[in-house]
């Protein structure tokens, strides 16, 4: 039985592909699958999400809102730092991180929003 979400027959649009492939090695995509990487962990997309509600938070809020030891917060905060999703300043014994900059805050922002989108369509759709 075949897929109905296959093509049933082989029709490459040259046009179409040829462009989107000069295109697309003007882009550093490896890149940008580094940070989604970086952002596919659960403990690391709470971190970030945390840290998109609160714009600074130190190690211990972080290792308690994500409940985990302090060092694997550091750890999972300085591999988000290393990726240039997060920064961190020092004051005095404490650490503190934020998200580097707005794009970061919106990547995550709009990745639950499209899931909460996804959770009323899915509600709609059962009514």
């Amino acid at each position: 039985m075949p897929e109905d979400d296959v093509c049933r027959v082989t029709c490459v649009h040259e046009d179409k592909v040829n462009q989107i492939n000069r295109d697309i090695e003007k882009q550093d995509t490896m890149s940008v699958a580094k940070i989604f990487k970086a952002l596919s962990d659960d403990t690391r997309i709470k971190i970030a999400y945390a840290l998109s509600i609160e714009n600074e938070l130190c190690v211990c809020d972080v290792s308690n809102i994500v409940n985990c030891t302090v060092a694997t917060a550091s750890h999972h905060l300085r591999l988000l730092r290393n990726m240039g999703l997060a920064k961190y300043r020092k004051e005095g014994k404490l650490v503190y991180y934020s998200l580097d900059d707005d794009h970061v805050r919106k990547i995550i922002q709009t990745a639950f929003s499209h899931i909460e989108e996804g959770k009323h369509l899915d509600t709609a759709t059962k009514s």
